[in-house]
């Protein structure tokens, strides 16, 4: 399995208008981040993980080959904003979505025009998929775990696939969610910031679950520029814990 890394900021992204700190102004690309998003390739079939408004920038240098399937974590804009751009894919075959009751019903809300009777010429074409905790299904013969996290108050999936897991806007995971977390080779987990935030884990929190899920190896996204400069918060991670980046293809 490789995974790449589209995007590895919050929702504001790296750097963020009009800001002038160390971070949005430093030179070193991997303080550059686009909105969070990975593309899951194994053998010839790709499954993308959130579709977020950076999407048609994050594609581009990538093969233009079929996405298998779409799993998306949740509504919000920053994780589904880039869907319209998926209509090239369309010439292969409808896009297959992925998600839980709340997401898709938002989806049908913000682009009707993707699921008329009668859609207009080069809309792109969907079929959604509700998904159920606690119930695997499969995209081309791959297995996907969903794993139920609070985003605050809100529920949304993460996803388990083989000895991977991604897991991103986490505030909180449920205790019995932690079963299938166990014997991870890699782990993705959001970690906003330092300082408390209402609806993310900080990078304290985040190590600490890294630390009770125990994975091989764990990497941060949804990072925002309160973070801190890449170079000098990753000297700080004990080994085996990273900042991911943009561009960044690991194999599980």
């Amino acid at each position: 399995m490789k995974v790449k890394f589209l995007g590895t900021g919050t929702s504001t992204g790296v750097p963020e208008i009009g800001c002038q700190c160390e971070v949005c102004t430093s030179d070193d690309i991997k303080n550059r981040r686009l909105r969070a998003s990975v593309l899951v390739s194994i053998g010839d079939k790709r499954i993308l993980i959130d579709c977020g408004p950076d999407f048609r920038q994050q594609i581009l240098n990538e093969e233009f080959s079929p996405i298998h399937g779409v799993l998306l974590t949740h509504e919000h804009y920053d994780h589904v904003g880039g869907l319209d751009d998926l209509r090239p894919f369309c010439k292969f075959d409808d896009v297959d979505i992925y998600s839980n009751s709340i997401t898709l019903e938002a989806l049908r809300i913000r682009i009707p025009y993707s699921f008329r009777e009668n859609k207009y010429p080069g809309v792109p074409s969907f079929r959604l998929h509700e998904i159920e905790n606690n119930t695997t299904f499969n995209i081309a013969d791959i297995k996907i775990q969903p794993i139920r996290v609070m985003h605050y108050m809100l529920p949304i999936f993460g996803y388990r696939i083989g000895n991977f897991a991604y897991l991103t806007d986490v505030k909180h995971i449920p205790e019995e969610e932690y079963a299938k977390l166990k014997n991870l080779d890699t782990l993705v987990i959001s970690a906003l910031r330092i300082e408390e935030h209402i609806s993310h884990l900080t990078l304290e929190e985040a190590l600490e679950e890294v630390r009770k899920i125990a994975p091989r190896k764990a990497y941060f996204i949804h990072m925002s520029h309160h973070m801190g400069l890449h170079e000098e918060v990753q000297k700080r991670l004990p080994e085996n814990i990273y900042l991911s980046y943009d561009g960044l293809e690991i194999e599980v």
